[in-house]
């Protein structure tokens, strides 16, 4: 026994009934050509995830009854098991609508509500208290929605109900490491219920988050037997065996480095592609942020839809000039020099009056900043293309950036990597060269000159200035910060790992004197399980400052 499921691992936009309607009749067209006995959607397909607050519009919810009506008359001869927000009595729901040759034939609603980190459904949505059970071509199908496979009990309740298999519809957004855990849930959820499992998640970036697909199909006996790709759109179509176990493939090998590197490209993609910007400009300063960012772009936007600009000042090194030179031609970029000495000087002469008598100081420093923000909006607002920022999270998080000045952009693809992780992030994209989107090209090639890597990091703000004249060296910085950060951990825990009080206690103050910077900074994507946005919500004036108690 089993059943023909097509997965539809699709990449909606959020708002988008027009071009999300026709995602999902393209899908249903294939799977009915496939003679697919069900096409399982993600969680709120129909509307994209998350909508937030336009969740509390009517129209908007209208539209998606709307959508769904127009959606069961394409259902013929198949099953359709699609997300989607519906309100009930005056009561919203994230559910799951089953439909079928016209009629919407059942709903259920999603149980578990996460609530944390980027998660706030209790906001929104009321919890679903019943277990569905359908019937798909003679066979009984329970469905959950993503949180409830992470519980025990809805699944457990499912196989209570005559479930012979789970379908789980999934907007579970990318994070390093989070295959792993999806693979060991789904693994244990099967075992216990002695239950094949369908796990059918959303691809494709919305604002901060990115989602993976990557959706699989266990087996009864908890084996592996399908796993889509991640980072790709596509309808996949699996006989899914019901009554015994399967031939086990091995999960495919994760490459954290690369895996991080596809959510980048493709979170830079969306971003851009879906709001509409024709291309996108950045700073090219000749060191490790801009490079990464720019080959970032190139690889997700094409060389043609991507500008740089560099904008030396006395302090630039002829390296920097050369080497920022060096990748956009490689790259195939359009690339200016605009110097900011003019803009420099008019600035400090405009301001000499008010500032006689006083000594050159951090000021002159971010007025340099300042000075390429302005040339960078300016060319910007001309030419219609999106300013990329290009500051990383190490930076981010003790506000080493000037606001109005490095921090201007309408995006931060860096925003949640460390720097040590930015180094990495340029070597794996040097080994792969030209095999990005042709993998059988696949050779090392300095897409980002090894110079870049190599030397010390510096703002060039000031003569032979390097980042370690203000910060403490970054792979001990990033340490302090992961456990500050992501893991709430105490200046004592911190400390009795091995690193020094007063750099600890330095880099934490830091961390909590620069929210306002970090509250005025762009949206970025996430890679990490605690990013600057909604991962991490503090207040900017507050007096509590734990790790000095």
């Amino acid at each position: 026994m089993s059943l023909t499921v097509s997965i539809a691992q699709i990449n909606p936009t959020v708002g988008s009934f027009k071009q999300n309607t026709q995602l999902i009749l393209d899908a249903i067209t294939q799977a009915q050509l496939e003679n697919a006995d069900v096409v399982l959607f993600p969680e709120l397909a129909i509307t994209g995830y998350p909508p937030e607050d336009l969740l509390f519009r009517p129209a908007f919810i209208q539209k998606v009854e709307d959508t769904l009506v127009l959606i069961a008359k394409a259902a013929k001869n198949i099953t359709v098991v699609i997300g989607a927000p519906i309100m009930r009595k005056e009561k919203l729901f994230n559910a799951a609508c089953v439909l079928r040759d016209g009629k919407i034939t059942h709903e259920y609603a999603k149980q578990h509500l996460p609530n944390y980190r980027v998660f706030d459904e209790k906001r929104y949505f009321r919890c679903g208290k019943e277990s569905v059970v359908i019937d798909i071509a003679g066979h009984k199908v329970g469905l959950l929605i993503c949180e409830d496979i992470w519980m025990k009990t809805p699944a457990k309740d499912a196989k209570q109900a005559g479930a012979e298999a789970l379908f789980v519809l999934n907007a579970s957004p990318f994070r390093s490491h989070k295959t792993a855990e999806r693979l060991t849930i789904l693994k244990e959820r099967s075992i216990d219920n002695d239950l094949p499992i369908v796990y059918a998640n959303l691809v494709g970036g919305q604002d901060e988050l990115v989602f993976d697909g990557e959706s699989l199909v266990f087996d009864r006996a908890g084996q592996l037997i399908y796993q889509a790709p991640s980072f790709e759109a596509g309808i996949f179509t699996v006989d899914v065996p019901l009554d015994k176990s399967s031939k086990a493939i091995a999960p495919r090998e994760q490459n954290k480095l690369a895996s991080i590197y596809n959510a980048l490209v493709l979170g830079v993609k969306d971003y851009v592609n879906k709001n509409g910007f024709p291309g996108v400009m950045l700073g090219l300063s000749g060191g490790i942020d801009s490079a990464l960012t720019m080959a970032i772009a190139v690889d997700a936007l094409g060389a043609e839809n991507v500008e740089a600009i560099m904008m030396p000042f006395r302090y630039t090194a002829d390296m920097s000039i050369a080497d920022a030179a060096q990748q956009a031609k490689t790259q195939g970029v359009k690339y200016r020099e605009i110097p900011i000495e003019p803009i420099f000087n008019s600035f400090v002469d405009a301001l000499s009056s008010e500032f006689d008598g006083m000594g050159s100081d951090v000021t002159e420093e971010n007025l340099q900043a300042r000075s390429r923000g302005v040339i960078l909006m300016a060319m910007s607002n001309k030419l219609g293309k999106m300013l990329l920022a290009t500051g990383n999270k190490s930076e981010m998080a003790v506000g080493y950036a000037t606001l109005y000045g490095d921090m201007a952009g309408g995006y931060a693809p860096l925003k949640d990597v460390f720097k040590i992780t930015v180094y990495d992030l340029a070597r794996y994209r040097n080994s792969i060269g030209d095999g990005f989107n042709n993998p059988e090209k696949s050779t090392y090639k300095e897409i980002i000159p090894d110079r870049v890597i190599t030397r010390p990091p510096s703002a060039e703000l000031a003569p032979d200035q390097v980042d370690e004249d203000s910060l403490p060296p970054y792979d001990i910085l990033d340490a302090i910060l992961r456990m500050f950060i992501e893991e709430f951990q105490s200046v004592d825990d911190i400390v009795a790992q091995g690193y020094e009080r007063e750099t600890v206690k330095r880099v934490a103050n830091l961390v909590l004197l620069s929210e306002y910077k970090r509250r005025q900074s762009a949206p970025g994507i996430r890679i990490t399980k605690r990013a600057f946005g909604k991962d991490r919500r503090y207040p900017i004036t507050s007096h509590y400052r734990w790790h000095l108690d």
